[in-house]
C-alpha cells in the first residue's frame, strides 16, 4: 500500500490555504500510511474511523470528530455495513491560518499540557448545523468559496475553544523538533499496540533500517524483543492481577494463537501462563 500525501493528492488548488472536501467513498481501508501537509478537521458523517499519530492514536463512530494536527498517520476507515458508504467532511487549514487567527483573537492564555496530534469531540446541534453549512460550501468555486472557508474557520475555532478550552489549539501550533523525544515517544505509546516495524518506522519518519538503529540506540535491544517483552509484562499482570485466562489474553498482547503465547510465556518466566496463575493463587490464599 502506497502513502497517500493530503490534500495534495485530492486536485485541490495548491496555493490556497483551506480546502472542504465532501469525502465518500465505497471502500474500506485499513493503516493506510498518510501524510497530511495541513491540520485537519475530519467531520465523520458515515462509517468508523481511527488515526494513528506519534503520540496519540482515537477511533471514533459517527457520533464524533477528529482534529488532526499536520504530520505522518495511520488511517482506518470503515463502512458500517457493505451496502452504506464511508463518508467525511474534510476542512483542511494551514499553520498560518492557526497563527493569524490566534493573533487575532488575541489568545495568550493557553493551558500548559502535553501536546497531542488527534483530538475527539462530540457533536452537537451547532456542530451539525455547521458541517451542513460547509456541504453547501463545498459546491461553490471560486474566491467566494475561499472567503466564506476562512470565516467558518474562525467560527469552528472560536466556538471549540470557548466549549472545550485552547489545548486542541495550542497543540496545532506546536511543531517537535526534538527528533529522541518523538522517536520516544511513539514506542511508548505503541509498545501494545499490534503496529507493524513498517507502521512504526512511517509514523518516525524513518525507513525501517534507520528505525531499527535509533531502536538499538535508544532501548540497547531489538524492537522485536523489547516489544514481546513488553507484552508478556502485560500477560503477567492481566494473569495475575485481573486473573483472566490464558485463552482471554493471548490475542491481545499480541499473539496469533495460545501455543506460541505460551511457549514465549515459558520461556521468559520459566512456567506455562496457566502454571504461573495457579501458582500466584494459591501464595495469596494464606
Amino acid at each position: 500500500m502506497h502513502t497517500i500525501t493530503l490534500p495534495d493528492e485530492m486536485n485541490l488548488e495548491k496555493t490556497q490555504q483551506i480546502h472542504v472536501v465532501d469525502y465518500r467513498s465505497s471502500k474500506d481501508v485499513s493503516k493506510q500510511q498518510i501524510i497530511l501537509n495541513q491540520n485537519i478537521i475530519s467531520f465523520l458523517i458515515e462509517g468508523t474511523k481511527e488515526a494513528v499519530f506519534d503520540n496519540a492514536s482515537l477511533s471514533i463512530d459517527a457520533s464524533k470528530f477528529l482534529i488532526m494536527r499536520s504530520g505522518n498517520c495511520l488511517m482506518t476507515e470503515k463502512r458500517i455495513s457493505e451496502a452504506s458508504n464511508y463518508r467525511s467532511v474534510l476542512l483542511f487549514f494551514s499553520n498560518e491560518m492557526i497563527h493569524n487567527f490566534i493573533r487575532k483573537m488575541e489568545i495568550n492564555d493557553f493551558e500548559s499540557v502535553d501536546t497531542k496530534s488527534v483530538y475527539a469531540f462530540d457533536y452537537d446541534d451547532f456542530i451539525q448545523r455547521f458541517v451542513h453549512s460547509l456541504v453547501d460550501i463545498s459546491k461553490l468555486s471560486g474566491e467566494i468559496k475561499s472567503k466564506l472557508l476562512e470565516v467558518k474557520l474562525e467560527e469552528i475555532m472560536l466556538y471549540l475553544t470557548e466549549k472545550y478550552g485552547t489545548e486542541f489549539l495550542y497543540s496545532l501550533t506546536v511543531n517537535s523538533n526534538n527528533a529522541a523525544q518523538k522517536f520516544i515517544q511513539v514506542i511508548e505509546n505503541s509498545h501494545l499496540s499490534k503496529l507493524t516495524l513498517k507502521e512504526l518506522a512511517f509514523l518516525c519518519n524513518m525507513s525501517i533500517s534507520t528505525f531499527k538503529r535509533e531502536f538499538e540506540k535508544h532501548y540497547a535491544e531489538s524492537p522485536i524483543k523489547w516489544f514481546q517483552n513488553k507484552r508478556l509484562e502485560f500477560a503477567h499482570y492481566l494473569l495475575q492481577q485481573e486473573q483472566k485466562n490464558p485463552s482471554e489474553i493471548y490475542f491481545e498482547v499480541g499473539y496469533e494463537n495460545l501455543s506460541s503465547f505460551t511457549q514465549a510465556y515459558k520461556l521468559k518466566y520459566g512456567v506455562t501462563p496457566k502454571q504461573n496463575q495457579k501458582n500466584w493463587t494459591f501464595s495469596n490464599s494464606f
